[in-house]
Parts: structure tokens; C-alpha cells; sequence
């Protein structure tokens, strides 16, 4: 093999779930009620929202919808310590992580208390030189800048030893997280973090930025002051909560969908620099093209640059300061891409030497790699080989580990069944990130495949895609694409239909797109419907057009050049025998 040849893609064959068709009565009813046509209440009705008054919740999310602040734990005692904070004049430094939701939670908590007066100093640790978390760096810059009270930003669940530092130096920390607590709660003033065994807060699935947000309006509302401009930085509040992966139901489809509003009027200069600079400022803001277009480049300074340079965008006075900052951002993203372009190169590699049969969960390891887009290329192994996977950038005796990990495995559980190999780790059950001594790696990857070995089937490595409805194909149209948008805004947690149509048959042969993509034309009595497969041009050796082929995919209107055309977004394929 050549340096720079890849190896064959593995063609994962996966297994498509058709959702059992609903009660008739059901639906009946919810047509009755919603005035909407039947296929958008069979849709309603298999995705959980069979009763009238779930689905018109589900159908117009309103912010009256969200829970009270005060429902958190701790949050009495972080909100009465700030505004003592405030009237005292003392500083306050909010600490955050250094991804998009870290990001967009400081910029808010910071400009929420400096509009309350607080004297503010935002800081986020570089990922390569301080490391995840709150850790030294953040004790350092506390100490330093004289703060009083340090505020963390998706961050500080996992932090006991520093954030008991600050506390003995006279520091109060507040913490505001949304990860999973690895084992004791650290002794902080307060720790608002729904996941903590003893809070009661209904939704546990709010991204940082949502918790940020509530302790931003219970603040505002304990100082007597208006909660309108919280509200007005819902625009960041979506962003973070889209480009987080956080499920897109209960609270986050409501903040996600007025956030959106918001986000395309946004009056924030950094976010509309951002907005131009990506090419959006001309079309829809949708979920998708939030979560793939524009957070990848508010994600990229943090991976390749310093963090803080994106709250300095988004906290930006001037459009001037604003566009330099945003097309700083369009270089590190272009980065960015070539760097994972080459990493996911060499990670495949390394899977090409393992025996998959007898592997199912992966540690790739590699010097050189840049920690900062390991967890990109761990996503596309996972998508690729089917298992849960760790990548390892080692530098010098230590290295850095993101992971991601498929739906039957709990990424989280699994590592901290392998922590007495790890200097620290932290995250959920699809994300998570490590730190290793570089003389533990070979255990760890030995200790963490037979944890997966053990805690997974053979089924559960075959992919699953789950169809939402079948139709003739016929049926794929433009109005059956504008009333799908009545389920918007769609994600995890909410994902956008998926449809199968059988027995399809190809109008030519298929033909590339990019350097990944596979583009074919499916015939209808209207003619034809454009399908497009990205990351698919792999698999057109499996065409002939001679033979029908059932399709999944979504509706989608595909804008191009000021044109707007129908199309589907092939989600898989078979060849009918």
C-alpha cells in the first residue's frame, strides 16, 4: 500500500426497523383535532404523540412550556451568592469548556452579569496546553485576576481537587454542567447540574447553555431586573444546544425553536460575522444547517486555536472586530478539515489490522494526532466500523482521548469500568473524553474491547435505521416535504422522517458527487426524483440499472444557485433480489 492509499471502506449492511403502523382511531382523532392531513398524524402518533393535547405541545412549543429555575438544586444558593457578588463589586470569573456549548455559555453568563453591573472576566483553558476541565489553569487565572466567586460553564462535575483549592483559598465556585457526575459531587458552593442524583429538575437533558440560561434568568429576576435581554440570547442558547448533540424534545425543542428565530434576526455581531462568513446569510436556519455548517466553525477555534477567541466573537462591539474574528475562524475550520482528513486516513488504517470479528470496542491510538479533531474522527469510525471507539493523541508520556460510541453501549460506564488505567475521564453515555498515561494505552485498549465484548451482542453492531413510514414514491412530493416541516426543528431526539420506498427503479447510472458523494436519478410517473447519497460513492458498485432498488431517505429541498429543487437524502439502499 502506498503512503498515501486507504484502504477499501467496510460496507455495513444495516438493518431497517419500519415502524408499526399506528391506531387508525388514533389518528382519526388527531386529524379531528389538529386539522392536519393523515400521514403528518401517523407520523405524530408512531413518534409518541397519539393524545390531541400532547401532540399540539409537541406542534407549537411555547416558552410557558419551561420549567422554573428554581426547581434546580443549589440554585437559591448560586443565584443569593452572585447578587451578593454584585453588590459587593467583587469579581467573578465563568470558567467554560472549550466546544461550542462551552463557548456560547460563557458569552451568556457573561453578558447576563455584566448587564446586572458584575465586573465579569471570561476564560476558557487552551485544550492542548491546560488540558479539559477545570483544572490548574483555571485555579491559576482565578487567583490572578483576583476573583471572588468563580462560575463554571459545562464544566466542573469532575473537578473535586481544584474546586476545593478555590474553596479553601476563599473562592466560591458555582457550578453549572449538564455531564454525568463520575462519583462524589465536588465540594463547591453549588453545583447546578440536573444530573446529580438529588435534583429534582424534570429535564435532564438540557445542553450547558440551558443551564446557563436559567441561572441567568433567576439571577435577573432576583435583581429586579427585566429577563427580556436573557431571552433575547436564545440565539445562542439554540446554537449550543443544536451543535451539543443535546436531544431536540421537552425543553430543548422549545429553546431550539424560538432560538432559531432569533438566531437568523440575531442582532449579535460575532454570531451575524459568523452567519456571513459560513454563506447562510441568504437561507433558512435550520437545525441541520446550524449543527453542520455553522457550529463546526465556532468548534474549530476551540480545537486548533484558543477557545476564548470565540467568546470574543461572540462578545464583539464592532462588525469590524466581528468579521476578523469570523474569518479567522473560516481558516481554522479549513484546517481543521484537511487535519481530519488525515487522521481518519491513518485511524483506518490502523482498524484495517485488527480482526473486527473478534474487536468490538476500539482504541486507536497515534502521535502526532491533534487532540483537538480526535472526536470528529472518532464519530466517523464509529459510523464506519459499527463499534464503540476511543482515539488516543499521545504526546510525550501522556495522551488525550476522545471517544464516541453506538446506541447499545454507554460510552461513559464502559470507560470507568477501565478508570483505575486512566489519570481522569468525564462525559455521557454517547461522548466522552480521557487522559492516559501513554504506558497504560495497550491495557487500556485490552480492558476496554472486553468490557465491550461483554456488554454488547452481535446485533448490536449492525447498524439500525429506523423507517418512519412507507410510500409509493410517487407520494414524494414538494407538499409532502413542507408539511414534514411541521416536526421541525429536527435532530437527536427528534430526528427528521425517514421513508422507504420499494422497488424504485434507476433511470442511468449512478454517478459522483465529490470525491464521496453518489448521486441517482429514481423514477416517478411525474418523471424523475434526484436522490443524492453522501458519503455513499463506495457502494455504486453494487447498482445496476436493470435491477429496482428499495430506498430510505428524507425529503429535502436542495438550494443551489438561488434554486430551489426537491430531492432525496439517501439514507441507505438495497438491491431488490
Amino acid at each position: 500500500m502506498s503512503a498515501t492509499a486507504v484502504p477499501a471502506r467496510r460496507v455495513r449492511k444495516a438493518r431497517w426497523l419500519v415502524a408499526p403502523a399506528p391506531d387508525t382511531e388514533v389518528v382519526a382523532a388527531l386529524q379531528r383535532e389538529l386539522r392536519l392531513p393523515e400521514v403528518v398524524c401517523r407520523l405524530l402518533a408512531i413518534r409518541g404523540h397519539a393524545a390531541p393535547d400532547a401532540a399540539k405541545r409537541f406542534l407549537r412549543p411555547r416558552l410557558e412550556q419551561l420549567h422554573e429555575p428554581a426547581l434546580y438544586h443549589d440554585l437559591d444558593r448560586a443565584v443569593e451568592r452572585l447578587v451578593r457578588a454584585i453588590a459587593a463589586g467583587e469579581p467573578i470569573l465563568v470558567h467554560g469548556d472549550y466546544d461550542v456549548d462551552g463557548i456560547c455559555s460563557t458569552t451568556l453568563l457573561t453578558r447576563a452579569l455584566r448587564g446586572f453591573g458584575a465586573q465579569v472576566i471570561p476564560f476558557i483553558p487552551h485544550r492542548v496546553t491546560d488540558g479539559y476541565d477545570l483544572g490548574d489553569a483555571g485555579v491559576r487565572a482565578a487567583m490572578e485576576r483576583g476573583a471572588r466567586v468563580v462560575v463554571t460553564a459545562d464544566c466542573g462535575t469532575s473537578a473535586a481537587a481544584p474546586i476545593a483549592r478555590l474553596q479553601a483559598a476563599g473562592i466560591d465556585v458555582i457550578v453549572t454542567d449538564h455531564h454525568l457526575p463520575g462519583g462524589a459531587l465536588p465540594p463547591a458552593f453549588a453545583v447546578l447540574n440536573a444530573r446529580r442524583a438529588d435534583c429534582g429538575y424534570p429535564d435532564k437533558d438540557l445542553a450547558a447553555v440551558g443551564v446557563a440560561f436559567k441561572l441567568a434568568l433567576a439571577t435577573a429576576r432576583a435583581m429586579g431586573a427585566s429577563d427580556n435581554p436573557i431571552y433575547a440570547m436564545l440565539d445562542l442558547v439554540a446554537l449550543a444546544t443544536i451543535a451539543d448533540i443535546a436531544p431536540l424534545r421537552g425543553e430543548n425543542r422549545v429553546l431550539a425553536r424560538y432560538g432559531l428565530k432569533l438566531l437568523s434576526e440575531t442582532k449579535n455581531l460575532g454570531l451575524r460575522a459568523l452567519i456571513r462568513a459560513a454563506g447562510l446569510d441568504t437561507k433558512p436556519l435550520t437545525a441541520g444547517r446550524v449543527g453542520f455548517i455553522l457550529a463546526p466553525r465556532l468548534n474549530a477555534v476551540g480545537r486548533l486555536g484558543h477557545a476564548l477567541r470565540g467568546v470574543e466573537l461572540l462578545l464583539a462591539e464592532t462588525e469590524h472586530q466581528a468579521n476578523a474574528i469570523a474569518r479567522e475562524l473560516e481558516e481554522l475550520n479549513r484546517r481543521r478539515q484537511d487535519i481530519d482528513r488525515a487522521t481518519l486516513d491513518e485511524a483506518r488504517r490502523v482498524v484495517g489490522t485488527l480482526d473486527l470479528d473478534a474487536t468490538w470496542g476500539l482504541v486507536l491510538a497515534g502521535d502526532g494526532w491533534h487532540p483537538g479533531v480526535i472526536g470528529i474522527v472518532a464519530s466517523r469510525i464509529v459510523e464506519e466500523f459499527g463499534r464503540p471507539t476511543i482515539l488516543i493523541a499521545l504526546d510525550g508520556e501522556e495522551g488525550k482521548g476522545s471517544g464516541r460510541s453506538i446506541g447499545a453501549f454507554d460510552l461513559h460506564a464502559g470507560i470507568g469500568a477501565c478508570q483505575d488505567l486512566l489519570v481522569r475521564y468525564g462525559g455521557h453515555r454517547a461522548a466522552a473524553g480521557l487522559t492516559i498515561a501513554r504506558a497504560n494505552v495497550a491495557a487500556f485498549a485490552d480492558r476496554f474491547a472486553a468490557v465491550a465484548r461483554e456488554r454488547l451482542t452481535a446485533d448490536d453492531l449492525v447498524p439500525e435505521l429506523r423507517v418512519d413510514l412507507e410510500v409509493a414514491l410517487d407520494d414524494a412530493s414538494g407538499d409532502l416535504e413542507a408539511l414534514f416541516r411541521h416536526l421541525e426543528p429536527c435532530g437527536v431526539g427528534n430526528p427528521s422522517p425517514v421513508l422507504a420506498a420499494r422497488a424504485v427503479r434507476l433511470l442511468g447510472p449512478p454517478k459522483a458527487v465529490g470525491s464521496t458523494g453518489l448521486r441517482l436519478r429514481l423514477a416517478t410517473a411525474a418523471g424523475e426524483l434526484s436522490a443524492i447519497g453522501w458519503d455513499m460513492a463506495h457502494r455504486a458498485r453494487e447498482l445496476d440499472v436493470t435491477r429496482p432498488i428499495d430506498v430510505a431517505f428524507r425529503l429535502e429541498r436542495d438550494e443551489w444557485n438561488g434554486e430551489s429543487r426537491l430531492q432525496a437524502r439517501l439514507a441507505d439502499f438495497a438491491v431488490v433480489n
